[in-house]
Parts: C-alpha cells; structure tokens; sequence
C-alpha cells in the first residue's frame, strides 16, 4: 500500500450525530417550549432615572417539548440528545 492513501478507516464519515426531522428533513431550525415557567429578571436603576437589565434567571416547572422550526413536528423524543449537543 502507498504511503499517504486513505484507506477506508482513514475517510472522515459524515456526522450522524445531526438531529434530523423525519417528516420534512430540516437539520437546522428547531425551537422548545416550556410550560410552567417563572422568569426572573433583576435591573439597576441609573442615576438618570433609567433602568439597564442586571440578568435574568428561569425555572421550568413543567414540561419541555422540542420541535421542528420548519414543519413544527414533535421531537421530543429527540430532546436528549438536543441538551447534550447545546454548548
């Protein structure tokens, strides 16, 4: 064997690791919803009477459904994998 060829093991395989919809294929756009949510958001008022957002803080109480952003299925069952690709 040349030095330097690639041999099948070598070949870089495209990721699977890719969430995909199965009913329209969309791997890119997807969004979640919440239910039961209490969000805290903390302000300091300036000396000028204004406020700037200091941060915010959210506690889910219920459940967490994920969806497609292009045909809005339900892939909850999909979430997992979701949280542990979210960086």
């Amino acid at each position: 064997m040349e030095t330097g060829m690639l041999t099948p093991r070598n070949i870089p395989q495209k990721s699977s690791a890719r969430i995909r919809c199965p009913h329209c294929g969309n791997d890119v756009d997807f969004f979640e919803i919440a239910d039961g949510v209490v969000l805290t958001t903390r302000y300091l008022q300036n000396t000028d009477g204004s406020f700037t957002q200091e941060g915010d803080e959210s506690q889910v109480l219920g459940e967490i459904k994920f969806f497609c952003g292009e045909c809005n299925q339900d892939l909850s069952q999909y979430h997992n994998r979701f949280l542990e690709m979210l960086f």
